[in-house]
């Protein structure tokens, strides 16, 4: 299909967006959908993979608790991260039998996705080899751990755009030690909020041209 569903769904909670990500993927199992992409943003959130190393957090749960940080071990890959407001969220449901069923050229489209996106304002994103996410110079910009059932994907990525920088210190980031996180409203010393709406627009026009979509539709609500 060369058509893609894109959902701008603003805040939502992590457990939600899990079961909708989880309700998606089983429609794109079954073709009853066309590949998509949902954009968003969760209250603070700090999550693990399935084979992360909990003592890469560095806070206990009462205390998170107590900073009102929900905490969850999912079904992706990678290690602790964190999500909250001011960062861009991206879940594509894609069925990757369309693509040669190929994760580590989805991983590496995922990182070119962002690039791209970051080129777009003056940003000079990168890769660093074995370490999957995306980089400015030392600093990491955008986290991405993935799940995959029957070839269809869904979890994805993290860039920081206005994102609150201190909540990083709470863990290990992505369990590389003394791994330094950034933002592009850091990068680029403005004292104004970056225009998210136009980070999420290059995401999606990025996406497109990697994955040869000439058809999409975009809307603000779900309904499934």
């Amino acid at each position: 299909m060369t058509e893609l569903q894109v959902y701008q769904l603003g805040i939502v909670a992590y457990s939600e967006a899990l079961e909708i990500q989880l309700q998606l993927l089983e429609k794109r199992k079954n073709d009853e959908i066309p590949d998509t992409l949902l954009l968003l943003e969760h209250p603070h959130t700090i999550t693990t993979g399935k084979r992360g190393n909990i003592d890469n957090l560095l806070l206990t749960k009462k205390a998170l608790e107590k900073h009102d940080i929900h905490f969850e071990i999912i079904g992706r890959g990678g290690d602790v991260t964190y999500h909250g407001p001011g960062q861009l969220v991206g879940y594509p449901i894609i069925d990757l039998k369309n693509y040669n069923c190929d994760v580590h050229l989805y991983l590496r489209n995922l990182e070119q996705t962002i690039i791209d996106t970051l080129d777009e304002i003056s940003i000079v994103g990168r890769r660093i080899d074995g370490v999957t996410g995306v980089w400015v110079k030392r600093s990491k910009i955008a986290s991405i751990g993935i799940g995959i059932k029957r070839w269809v994907t869904y979890h994805g990525f993290a860039l920081n755009i206005n994102t609150d920088m201190s909540y990083f210190d709470m863990m290990i980031p992505c369990g590389i030690q003394n791994v330094q996180m950034t933002s592009i409203e850091k990068l680029l010393q403005k004292n104004e909020e970056i225009d998210k709406k136009h980070v999420d627009q290059s995401i999606i026009d990025s996406f497109c041209k990697i994955y040869n979509k000439n058809s999409v539709e975009i809307s603000n609500s779900i309904d499934i």
